[in-house]
């Protein structure tokens, strides 16, 4: 049976402007899918992307949830596109609050924004609910950019007994994108739902920096993989002290396929 591979991007090209990471987000599901899985890509459907030329349309019967996020109600928008030639689908995570301004994870000042926590929170549980109703069970999660850290806690908690991500493997790509700032002061209170308490959150700090979304991620995850020397090496020592961390170069993806493979 092929292996079936979620990828959860916090970008991927061509949608978002080109990086490593956005670069990463579109190839890496390509070659896999190439080498036989089946695949499916997560990303938060960013403000800045042009839905007419993407051929993005919203899937009715995947939308329409309410999360609560910090006490408030935000509505889950699920669209979908394919990319071209393999056409690998890529679904969407949207809300016109968190997703709505017309940049990603900083303003047009080049600050971040003071939600981003939340922002993170909201496209986690969205994309984990969302496999829940597609019903598809994935033998693999990859969770690539800091956006993505909060899924292996939610994986590994809220979903544990889920059948669609009760038995998966948790894979975390290190880059050298972060944030430098701190998240939302109420970012950790925000984390709890359901089986994530104050008391699954006590090793970490009040206030979240990226060292620790690094940590929380590396935590809950199976495998790392560290895509470029000049990662964080603060975030590659925690990594290679608590999780199986594993060299994947960006520009070679051959170790990152053969670790799907073999997890």
């Amino acid at each position: 049976m092929p292996r079936k591979v979620l990828f959860i991007n916090q970008e991927t090209s061509p949608y978002v402007p080109d990086s490593v990471m956005a670069g990463m987000g579109r190839e890496l599901p390509e070659r896999a899918q190439a080498a036989g899985c089946e695949i499916r890509t997560f990303m938060p459907k960013w403000g800045l992307i042009n839905e007419r030329r993407g051929q993005l349309h919203e899937v009715i019967r995947l939308s329409g949830m309410n999360l609560v996020v910090n006490d408030n109600d935000h509505p889950l928008l699920i669209k979908v596109a394919s990319l071209p030639v393999t056409r690998v689908q890529v679904y969407f995570i949207d809300n016109d609050e968190y997703f709505g301004r017309r940049f990603m994870t900083l303003d047009a000042a080049g600050n971040e924004f003071e939600d981003n926590g939340e922002r993170a929170i909201f496209f986690a549980r969205g994309a984990l609910e969302t496999v829940k109703k597609l019903r598809w069970k994935p033998d693999v999660v990859v969770c690539q950019g800091w956006m993505a850290a909060v899924v292996p806690l939610y994986i590994r908690t809220v979903y544990s007994d889920e059948p669609c991500l009760a038995d998966t493997k948790i894979i975390t790509s290190l880059f050298e994108t972060g944030f430098k700032g701190e998240l939302e002061e109420v970012f950790k209170q925000c984390l709890e739902y359901k089986e994530v308490t104050s008391a699954t959150l006590k090793k970490y700090k009040p206030k979240f920096d990226f060292d620790e979304m690094i940590k929380l991620a590396v935590d809950y995850s199976d495998a790392v993989a560290v895509t470029s020397p000049a990662v964080d090496q603060a975030a590659q020592d925690y990594a290679r002290q608590h999780a199986r961390a594993i060299d994947c170069p960006h520009d070679d993806l051959a170790p990152f396929i053969k670790l799907i493979e073999d997890i």
